[in-house]
Order: structure tokens, then sequence, then C-alpha cells
């Protein structure tokens, strides 16, 4: 039995949140948490030590993107991806599945993998189980994810199976690999990703049996590709359950800060998406009282911070004076609308935390949704 590293630390009597701890080699992470993406072996517009500022405990990188370029072999001759991002914290890669559903028109379907023509020069690229592991510890990551089908939405049964399936073999194939590797032995850990659309019976197929294959950590892939958030909360709902309960469990790629607390009462502990710093580059800023477009007209003489008491950099400067970086187009508006909604999601995962400790996550949650999505951004 392989150890997940994972230790649930208490349970919501109200709902199935949970507080728990993931011990990775490079940290600890504390959980429920939100990951910022780096997908390219940076946090876009972010220093690594601003981000420790703002208590990011681990960052993710994208094994497909980073195998192009500047290539696994690269980076593991240049001492692995810690090194030479000079972050020191946990890293998690992703496995290039999601390429399989968003460069679907680059890549052939192979029953031992991905043929993907690259999106940069249109070479041949090869990408299967064994391969994803293969780069994934050429990075040197704390956390590998297993090669994956993630259907599209909508999506036929009989496809939607298929994929399963084949994300299941695929699973095997890289449980089994890593043990031939050594990944265990040198304390990195691989999680299994549950795929299944909209279909409940699928899902929990695939969650059963991937749960056989004794995986230190599980996620919920599949989600957040085109459907409504009812759906997409539905697919969650039908997905947790099924999980162990003893694994950490990781939602990929989602979502908006209601979201993730939604989601954390549905028994989720992780999170990345690339939301808050792509909606910081086109000037949205996400505030306790609601999102807002700091380009509005209403922002031009207003000489108060975006959340006063977040400290970190952006705070030091009015909204006045945001809104003139953004609409002059120059970079800093976006690094410093970048770093705030960064340290607002860390900062809200935070307050998830102590709220499990304290037994109140269920009426704080639901209050702190219903300020949210009732604000424009005015605080009250």
């Amino acid at each position: 039995m392989v150890e997940s590293g994972f230790e649930l630390l208490s349970k919501d009597a109200h709902s199935s949140a949970r507080r728990g701890r993931v011990t990775t080699q490079h940290g600890v992470i504390e959980t429920p948490i939100f990951m910022p993406v780096g997908t390219q072996a940076t946090v876009k517009a972010v220093f690594p030590w601003t981000l420790e500022e703002i208590d990011a405990q681990i960052i993710l990188g994208n094994t497909y993107h980073l195998n192009l370029r500047p290539t696994s072999e690269l980076v593991k001759q240049m001492g692995g991806l810690h090194k030479i991002m000079q972050w020191n914290r946990p890293i998690l890669t992703d496995s290039g599945g999601f390429q399989v559903f968003s460069l679907a028109k680059l890549r052939t379907m192979r029953e031992d993998g991905v043929e993907f023509k690259s999106h940069l020069d249109d070479r041949k690229i090869f990408l299967g189980p064994k391969e994803s592991l293969d780069i994934q510890a050429n990075l040197g990551s704390d956390i590998h994810m297993v090669l994956d089908e993630c259907p599209p939405f909508p999506c036929e049964k009989a496809d939607c199976a298929a994929a399963v399936n084949r994300t299941l073999r695929w699973a095997k194939t890289s449980r089994e690999y890593a043990e031939e590797i050594g990944v265990f032995e040198k304390g990195n850990q691989v999680f299994g990703i549950v795929q299944g659309s909209t279909y409940e019976d699928l899902r929990r197929q695939c969650a059963e049996q991937l749960a056989e294959l004794d995986f230190p950590g599980y996620a919920i892939g599949g989600v957040s590709v085109g459907e409504p958030e009812p759906e997409m909360l539905a697919q969650i709902a039908m997905t947790a359950p099924f999980m162990p309960e003893n694994k950490p469990r990781y939602a990929m790629g989602i979502g908006t800060p209601t979201q993730l607390l939604k989601m954390v009462a549905q028994g989720v502990d992780m999170f990345d998406c690339v939301m808050p710093s792509r909606a910081a580059r086109h000037g949205t800023a996400y505030t306790p009282w609601g999102k807002v477009n700091i380009r509005n007209e209403r922002f031009k003489y207003d000489e108060v911070p975006l959340v006063p008491g977040l400290e970190n950099a952006a705070q030091r400067f009015s909204k006045s004076y945001l809104r003139h970086l953004i609409i002059a187009g120059e970079p800093l508006g976006g690094m410093l609308l970048t770093l705030h909604n960064l340290h607002f999601y860390l900062a809200v995962m935070r307050q998830a935390r102590e709220h499990l400790e304290n037994g109140t996550y269920a009426r704080w949650h639901l209050d702190w949704i219903a300020r949210f999505e009732n604000g424009d951004g005015t605080p009250h």
C-alpha cells in the first residue's frame, strides 16, 4: 500500500466539507487549498517569492506544454522545476490529459496513448501513460497526474464509456509503471483521475475501480469543459462520495470563488484554475462584495484600495490608479490585479479552513456566497 501523505483532520457536521493536510517532499499543504496555475513554469505576472508572501502552498505546471518547450530533458538537466523556478514549495504537474480535450483538432487517439501535432511547429508527439510519467519525473514535481481521456460536453454515453474504460486502462498502466520507475520510493505521489462526464453510473464505476488501484490521491476530471454550473456541481456531487475518504480529492480546472466554496461543502480538498489571473488581465478583480470591472467609470475617482486589509502590493494603490493602468494598457495593472486575485482566492481558502476548524463552515459559506453573488463590489 502506498502512503498518501494525507491526514484527515476534521469533518464538518453539517456538510461534506473536510479539513486536511497533505505532506510532500517540498512541504505541507493545508486543505482545502487553491493552487495557482503555472503552465509554462511560471505563474503569469507574479514572482515566486511574491507567491510565498501571499501564502501559495502549491502551484501547477503542465506536462504537455513544458515538454514542448523548454523540454523535460532540459528541465531535468537544469536541476528540475523547483530549481529553475526558484520555488521551494510543492508542485503538481498535469498529465497532458486536458490537452486531449482542448487540442482535439490536433490529436489522434490510440489505445496506447495520444498522438499530437504540435501547436508550435506541427511536429508529431506521442504521449502515453508511461511517457507522461517519464516527463513528470524529469520535471521533478511532487504530485504527478495519470494520463486520462477527458471527454467533451455534451458527450454520448457510448463515447463517454469508451473514454472511461481507456482512462482506467491507462491508470492501471500508470500505477504499475510508477512502481517500476520508483516514483513512490523518491517520495513523490501519483493521483488517479475520475472521468464519466454527466453519467453518474460511469462516474461511480471510474471512481470505484480507480480506488482499487490505491493511488495516493484522486482527482475529478472532465468538469468545466463547457457545461453550465449546475451540471458541473452535479458531477462533483455524484463523484466525491465514491472517492476514498483517506486520500486527498482534487477538482481539476475550476472555478469561481463561490464554486470553490460549494465544492468544499461537497468534500473536495484541492482546486486549480486560471480564472483569477486571466480575469485580472482583462480588468476584473474579486472582492468579498462581488467581482468588479476596474475599467468602470465609477472607479475613476475612487481613492480606496480594492480590499483594505488584504496585505499585498496591490492594496498600496487606489482603484482609481489601478483603473488608469488597465485602461492605459500598462503591464503593471495586470500584474497588480493578478496578485490581488490570487491572494483573494488563497485568503478565501484560509477562511474556509478556519471555519472548518471552528465548526462554523456550513453557515459561513452560505452567507459568504450570498454576499458575493448579490454584491456589486461596494463594501458593506
